[in-house]
């Protein structure tokens, strides 16, 4: 009978073991299963728990399968507990698909909060978190990864994202040139780990740093960047080093999409990305474009 079973939604520890709450132990050790993203990984933590539990696979691969087996065990009457790899479930891993038609079909889904790499980057970065969006995993390739910077270069909410180290320094030297080398950021690496460390200062400077830092490249990597300042329209008016500074975005962005993008697509993004016009952006993306002065590659990928 629907409503009879429940899925626990359990965030685990991001590093550091000892911040598994209390809950999080219990809601373990009730479940009649365990759905993980690696059933290896999870396997260990149960096993350093002391808890022996069935395990199944739930990953991005097997999401829509996996979750019709799961949902029929919680209709009849299963407690399930659905756990990623590290940190809070959904949060860039599977899970949203079960959670979804779990609740759909009246199935209770409880949260178990607990370790997340997002809210622990923010809370060191030294970086406004009033307002904040988390974007996830920026694209491995380069040229969707300048696109995506681009559509973000007028966001004024503080940027969080996650990504590989092997990608750190091209990526750092991209938002470097898409958001401005003077735009504030943060690098937290290997949050609650024996290396935690929290880099701090401008793109340009973060992203010279890891180029030159093998250590910089180690480790789980959250990125966190400061939001584009807000420029009200009169005081584009009043201040010519606010517009200039307006110019100077939307100039930046320009470039970097012509990169990748015809003329009036670049001026889209561009526009949408920094508020300019799309009259203003095209007439610049036409003379860049006729000019060849698309901005460099940033070398690596």
């Amino acid at each position: 009978m629907a409503g009879q079973g429940r899925l626990d939604v359990v965030a685990t520890p991001i590093g550091n073991l000892a911040d598994l709450a209390p809950r999080a132990r219990e809601a373990l050790a009730a479940a009649d299963v365990v759905a993980a993203e690696d059933t290896r990984r999870s396997g260990q933590l149960l096993a350093t728990l002391g808890i022996a539990k069935p395990l199944v696979s739930l990953h991005t691969h097997n999401e829509r399968e996996r979750g019709d087996e799961l949902l029929a065990r919680l209709q009849a009457g299963a407690v399930i507990a659905l756990v990623s790899d590290a940190g809070t479930p959904l949060l860039s891993d599977p899970g949203f698909d079960l959670v979804r038609r779990a609740a759909a079909a009246g199935v209770q889904v409880r949260a178990i909060p607990g370790p997340t790499a997002i809210a622990a980057a923010l809370s060191v970065a030294g970086i406004p978190t009033d307002r904040f969006c988390f974007e996830g995993f920026l694209p491995s390739k380069s040229g969707e990864r300048r696109a995506r910077l681009a559509a973000l270069a007028g966001e004024t909410r503080t940027l969080v994202f996650f990504e590989s180290p092997h990608r750190i320094a091209a990526s750092l030297a991209e938002c470097a040139l898409v958001f401005g080398a003077d735009r504030q950021a943060a690098v937290a690496r290997e949050l609650t780990k024996v290396f935690e460390t929290t880099y701090r200062g401008t793109l340009a400077q973060l992203a010279s740093r890891a180029a030159a830092e093998p250590e910089f490249e180690r480790g789980e990597i959250t990125l966190v960047i400061a939001g584009a300042p807000v420029l009200e329209a009169q005081q584009l008016e009043d201040d010519p080093q606010a517009a200039a500074a307006r110019q100077a975005a939307l100039e930046r962005v320009v470039r970097a999409a012509l990169v990748h993008l015809p003329a009036s697509k670049a001026a889209a993004v561009a526009a949408a990305a920094t508020g300019a016009t799309r009259d203003q952006a095209y007439a610049l993306a036409v003379r860049f474009a006729k000019a060849g002065t698309q901005a460099e590659q940033p070398a690596g990928d």
